[in-house]
């Protein structure tokens, strides 16, 4: 079982207006627009990176709006729900907010024990708000939501597959455990973890396989120190049968990617260096910022891409 996973890096989902997304993130949800840049494979679109003041491993919503990309459709095979923790005691706050800002299919639940706000975003994404107890990680105050409520991070993530068995034993060799389940539910959680601990499966073996879109999430990143232990996880995932990548720079973190047993694309994901590698954190997210492959065609890249208002 391998030790280096520290739980969530990021997730990253598809979208099909940049302002819209950009609107919902630091808008209703109250989190910071950590870095703007564009996508590695498609430079005239935006790839956009929400978080709390840093951009923490385990915080980051990141999202490539694809002007006119066709809605999602959900189903098995993909990321279900991303669920975001917030203070216990803090639902209320949130129903309301969210209500009077018009946000869709707000409905109450308790799941595991833990109450849960779900909610969805401008394109249908399945979102949940989930209740914490002594998650002292900061939230980004310099909005208009108080520390009693400011989101922490994630909490975690659903699954919905067509069988869990060989993903759940993926888990499990990437330190995760089974700690709960319930109907088609499963609960796995690493116990070292920066607060993003958490992987629900949800095995649904009638339903159809889903249909990426606006709204899907295109990969989950799992969290490690450094590039050494990336290297360590590498060879271990390919040990295994596992087909891996090689190692990608993305400027802020480095990045392998493989594809899971029940078809979602997982990635590990270094910490280092983090998002502060080109801008200062006071300055987060305000500049385009390109690849170094890209920069010689910055003045054609701005004329595509629409500026975001703030």
């Amino acid at each position: 079982m391998l030790q280096q996973i520290k739980g969530l890096h990021h997730i990253t989902s598809m979208a099909a207006d940049a302002q819209a997304n950009n609107d919902f993130f630091t808008g209703a949800l109250g989190l910071r627009r950590v870095k703007k840049t564009v996508n590695f494979d498609a430079p005239d679109v935006y790839h956009l990176y929400y978080g709390d003041e840093i951009g923490t491993p385990g915080s980051v919503m990141t999202y490539f709006p694809f002007p006119h990309i066709a809605a999602g459709k959900p189903g098995t095979g993909e990321v279900g729900e991303t669920l975001f923790a917030v203070p216990r005691g803090s639902l209320g706050f949130w129903k309301e907010r969210l209500g009077k800002l018009g946000v869709g299919n707000i409905t109450e639940s308790e799941v595991f024990g833990e109450k849960r706000l779900h909610f969805a975003g401008p394109d249908r994404d399945a979102f949940a708000l989930v209740e914490v107890d002594n998650d002292h990680r900061a939230g980004w105050l310099k909005g208009d939501i108080a520390e009693a409520e400011a989101i922490r991070g994630f909490h975690g993530a659903s699954l919905r597959l067509a069988d869990s068995g060989a993903t759940a034993e993926l888990l499990g060799f990437m330190g995760y455990e089974k700690v709960d389940s319930k109907d088609d539910w499963t609960r796995f959680a690493i116990g070292h973890g920066n607060g993003a601990d958490v992987i629900d499966i949800q095995t649904l073996p009638s339903a159809n396989a889903a249909r990426q879109g606006a709204g899907s999430v295109h990969h989950i990143a799992f969290a490690v120190e450094d590039r050494a232990a990336q290297f360590e996880v590498r060879k271990a995932l390919m040990d295994t049968g596992y087909q891996v990548t090689p190692v990608i720079d993305r400027n802020y973190f480095w990045a392998i990617y493989f594809r899971t047993p029940g078809g979602v694309l997982f990635e590990i994901a270094t910490n280092e260096p983090g998002f502060d590698a080109d801008e200062d954190t006071a300055h987060l997210g305000e500049a385009l910022k390109l690849p170094p492959q890209y920069e010689q065609h910055r003045a054609q890249i701005e004329q595509i891409l629409t500026p975001l208002r703030d």
